[in-house]
C-alpha cells in the first residue's frame, strides 16, 4: 500500500501537480468550511466585488457543518457533505485561487473541467467517521457568516487530516475509474 503524502495548506503548484487519483494524502495547516449557504454567499461577494472574509489563493475549503464541540474538543463531529450541491460556486472560486476542496461524492463535469483549467484538486474524505475525522482537528475558529450556524465559515487547524485524491488536474476520476475497473472484472 503506498505511503500517504504529506501536504502543508496553502497548496500550490508544486504539490497539485503530483497528485494523481486515488493518492492517499494528509493534510497539515489550515482548511475553511463551507457547505452550499456559504458558497453562495461567498460568490455574491466576489460578484459585488467585495473583498472575501479569508484568502482563497492556494486555500482548501471542507464541505462540512459539523456539531457543537464537546469538552476538550475543537470540534464536534466533522464528516464531509455531498459535494455537488456547491458545483454551481465552484468555478467562480477556482477562478480566485482556491486548490483545494473535501466532501463526499462526486462533482459535475463543469466543476472537473473547471478544475483542470486551474490546477486545483478534489479530494473526498471518510463518511461515516465524523468522530474520528474531528480528532485531526486541532483548532476551530469562527470566520464569516456567524447566522449560518454550523454551516458558517470557520477556519480549522488540521494536523494528518486523511483524503483521498478523487479528481486531478489531469482529468482523473476516482469514481469513472471505479466504474471501468467494476466493468472489466468478471461477474460470479
Amino acid at each position: 500500500m503506498a505511503e500517504a503524502i504529506k501536504l502543508e495548506t496553502p497548496l500550490g503548484a508544486r504539490e497539485i501537480e503530483r497528485l494523481r487519483i486515488g493518492d492517499k494524502v494528509l493534510l497539515n495547516g489550515e482548511i475553511y468550511t463551507g457547505r452550499d449557504a456559504a458558497h453562495k454567499r461567498l460568490v455574491e461577494q466576489l460578484q459585488r466585488g467585495e473583498p472575501l472574509p479569508f484568502p482563497l489563493e492556494g486555500a482548501v475549503i471542507y464541505y462540512v457543518g459539523p456539531a457543537p464541540a464537546k469538552p476538550g474538543m475543537a470540534i464536534g463531529p466533522a464528516g464531509p457533505t455531498t459535494s455537488y450541491r456547491m458545483d454551481p460556486y465552484t468555478p467562480a472560486l477556482l477562478e480566485q485561487g482556491l486548490k483545494g476542496m473535501i466532501g463526499k461524492g462526486n462533482r459535475g463535469k463543469e466543476v472537473r473541467e473547471a478544475l483542470k483549467r486551474h490546477k486545483a484538486v478534489y479530494f473526498i474524505s471518510t463518511g461515516g467517521a465524523a468522530a474520528l475525522v474531528a480528532e485531526r482537528i486541532k483548532r476551530a475558529e469562527l470566520v464569516a457568516y456567524e447566522d449560518l450556524g454550523p454551516e458558517a465559515v470557520q477556519r480549522l487547524i488540521v494536523a494528518d487530516f486523511p483524503v483521498i485524491v478523487a479528481n486531478d488536474i489531469y482529468g482523473g476520476d476516482i469514481y469513472e475509474e471505479g466504474k471501468k475497473r467494476y466493468r472489466k472484472e468478471p461477474v460470479l
